[in-house]
């Protein structure tokens, strides 16, 4: 199986330091991260590790779930995947990613409401981002559209 890397540079103290990521594997962008940015309401053109994990939460997701609907004998058609991602202080100290909300909706021939449902809540649990992020709340917001 494959490995991916990803490298950032940082340059200062956390408060007013600044980083770039760059996905190396792929080659396909640099971002600009910083701790302020991270914390604020307002990401303002910077991304954070939380904004990068719910990327790689909503791929992974609406992978894994392609791959359940089929299993269950249905015919994904389109997948539409939001995650949500908060960080929020850690009473141990710290910060630490409290919950991730997955919305989907989705476009499938050959199952039901119910059975997309349930279809979405097993790709919760079985997609590999969703094993790594074990101990961290995740919530599934499942509908036919």
């Amino acid at each position: 199986m494959a490995t991916r890397t990803a490298r950032t540079a940082w340059k200062g103290s956390l408060d007013e330091g600044s980083g770039t990521v760059d996905l190396v594997s792929s080659g396909v962008g640099s971002f600009d991260v910083s701790f302020p940015r991270r914390t604020a309401e307002d990401a303002n053109g910077i991304t954070s590790p939380e904004e990068l994990i719910a990327a790689a939460h909503s791929s992974c997701f609406a992978m894994q779930l392609s791959g359940v609907l089929a299993e269950a004998g249905g015919t994904p058609q389109t997948l539409d995947v939001k995650a949500d991602v908060t960080l929020r202080p850690d009473p141990e100290g710290g910060l630490r990613i409290t919950d991730i909300k997955l919305t989907v909706r989705g476009t499938v021939t050959g199952l039901d409401g119910d059975q997309f449902v349930a279809a979405a809540q097993l790709a919760s649990t079985t997609c590999p981002v969703s094993k790594a992020l074990t101990g961290t709340t995740i919530a599934v917001d499942a509908a036919l559209g």
